[in-house]
């Protein structure tokens, strides 16, 4: 990653902000994939904000992530509404179906695989959510064939 002039103008463009180190961390996210030591140390030397400041606030909010991730985010509910309604059959199936661990991306980068808190959705439970969209009422299937669907999206989009 050695391009980064591009964090430049993005500090730049919240020059007159107050408090703008989330809002940059969050395009230099959305531009980058991801906020590594190299993109960090940029921050904070376009911002004059202490590199441990950047890289606390990085660190902090679960919305960033220091580690690159998969074109698609899929967050498994693991509340009690969802394991009553057996997520956990629909995870083990997921887990199979992409051959990874909660935690882990798949080797096309394709997919990584997270836990996530109450969604919201508990009267449609089992959920899972793929970037911004929610799927409720999951079957271990009905789980695998919304993968399937991403994976040919991205393969006939490539």
């Amino acid at each position: 990653m050695s391009d980064l002039s591009r964090v430049d103008k993005i500090v730049a463009d919240y020059k007159e902000q107050k408090t703008p180190l989330i809002y940059i961390l969050k395009d230099v996210q959305a531009e980058y994939g991801h906020l590594n030591d190299e993109v960090l140390t940029n921050v904070a030397k376009a911002t004059n904000i202490p590199l441990s400041e950047v890289y606390g606030v990085a660190t902090f909010y679960s919305l960033f992530t220091t580690e690159q991730k998969g074109k698609h985010i899929v967050r498994c509910c693991n509340n009690a509404p969802c394991h009553v309604k057996k997520s956990k059959d629909v995870l083990n199936k997921i887990k199979e179906y992409l051959g990874i661990e909660v935690g882990e991306t798949t080797p096309d980068n394709v997919f990584t695989l997270e836990f996530t808190s109450c969604l919201g959705l508990c009267a449609v439970a089992p959920v899972m959510m793929i970037d911004d969209e929610v799927y409720g009422n999951l079957t271990p299937e009905k789980a695998v064939a919304i993968l399937k669907d991403y994976k040919l999206k991205g393969v006939s989009n490539a």
